[in-house]
């Protein structure tokens, strides 16, 4: 692609890009479907959404993508997103809707990539940062946005060419590291609360749906989130938690 500012690339950003787009493809080679958001600036989710969607280039896949513009972003994308999807954000590290979403992706087992400009995410905010570090308010309008966003989808098709790089390796249990016994802790958004003083909650996590205690953080409400472990919720997580 021609037209990149000379610099853009700088600070890292080649390698952000180049780690987003290896993920991205392999979730999409998976069956994958992407969600684009844009709460203050929708037309990059729309524009977003036609770059995967549209095979622009003879022999391309046409990739399922789809821009969520609902007032309540966060309600629409807990309806739409299922596990193995990817998120993806343009956004202000600011836009408190985009991070109520990001923060909620592990426990929906979605892969999260955010774009922005200025100030950024902290660190953790989201499982891959594509960032301007310009503090311009501007900057979404001068097209570094879309040249990002380009460049996530030129590269996630170069990726489709090493069929290789398409299988991640597998995450086996080990000596080490073990659900059972080990200091894993898994984020699980509640869905239902118990119904009794001695129920158990219905919670969403990366693997599904399942039950867990929460006598020990209980009252529990729809839309929590909560850290699990061995089938009991430890600690709930607020908002200001997830920073």
């Amino acid at each position: 692609m021609t037209g990149i500012p000379p610099d853009m690339l700088d600070g890292g950003l080649a390698d952000d890009l180049a780690g987003a787009s290896l993920a991205i493809a392999r979730r999409f080679h998976a069956g994958a479907t992407m969600w684009c958001i844009a709460p203050r600036w929708e037309p990059h989710a729309h524009h977003m959404a036609v770059e995967f969607v549209h095979p622009v280039i003879m022999g391309k896949r046409a990739l399922p993508a789809f821009a969520l513009c609902s007032p309540d972003v966060v309600a629409q994308a807990r309806v739409s997103v299922r596990p193995g999807d990817i998120v993806i954000a343009v956004a202000d590290a600011g836009d408190s809707a985009v991070r109520d979403v990001m923060r909620r992706t592990p426990a929906w087992g979605a892969l999260s990539v955010w774009i922005g400009s200025g100030a950024r995410p902290p660190g953790g905010a989201a499982d891959h940062v594509l960032w301007i570090d310009d503090p311009d308010p501007l900057a979404p309008a001068t097209g570094r946005f879309v040249i990002m966003y380009h460049l996530l989808w030129e590269l996630t098709h170069v990726c489709f060419e090493h069929s290789g790089l398409l299988s991640a390796p597998a995450a086996g249990c080990t000596d080490e590291v073990c659900i059972t016994c080990s200091d894993e802790g898994r984020l699980a958004e509640v869905l239902l609360a118990p119904t009794s003083a001695f129920g158990t909650a219905l919670v969403r996590t990366e693997a599904g749906e399942e039950r867990i205690d929460v006598t020990m953080v209980d009252p529990v409400a729809p839309g929590d989130l909560v850290l699990i472990h061995a089938g009991a919720a430890l600690t709930r997580l607020d908002a200001e938690a997830m920073r």
